[in-house]
């Protein structure tokens, strides 16, 4: 039978430990979710205001533009 002393280090080491959310990643990750969120939120707002057609001629001719 194991003592304390091992059975304490054997429980500690099983289990694994995990860090809380945040640092470079968490922010990237954020920051890209709110950024996709906005351009969804403006394609929205443009397709409420201008309507389908008129939204995929804006998006056809700024597609043209590119190239």
């Amino acid at each position: 039978m194991l003592d304390t002393a091992h059975r304490g280090s054997i429980e500690t080491s099983a289990v694994p430990t995990r860090r809380p959310p945040g640092g470079v990643a968490f922010g990237i990750i954020a920051g890209s979710a709110v950024l996709a969120a906005a351009i969804l939120l403006g394609a929205s707002a443009l397709w409420i205001h201008y309507g389908t057609a008129v939204f995929f001629e804006m998006i056809a001719s700024g597609i043209a533009a590119c190239f």
